[in-house]
């Protein structure tokens, strides 16, 4: 899966460790996402989209 969490993120100005703070998760989950390695739940999805203000379908593509 590719993810533009990268991408939306530094649009925000925001580290990786800002973004797993405001998630409530570890900078190392922030990384696995932005790499494409690591496939969140339903939930950490929404709150990363939340979070980065775009719609889950923009953020995620399967």
């Amino acid at each position: 899966m590719k993810t533009l969490i990268k991408e939306y993120r530094q649009k925000l100005d925001l580290t990786q460790d800002e973004l797993a703070k405001l998630v409530n998760v570890r900078r190392e989950t922030i990384v696995f996402l932005e790499a494409g390695k690591y496939n969140p739940s339903l939930k950490l999805a929404y709150d990363v989209a939340k979070v980065l203000k775009v719609k889950i379908d923009k953020l995620f593509i399967f």
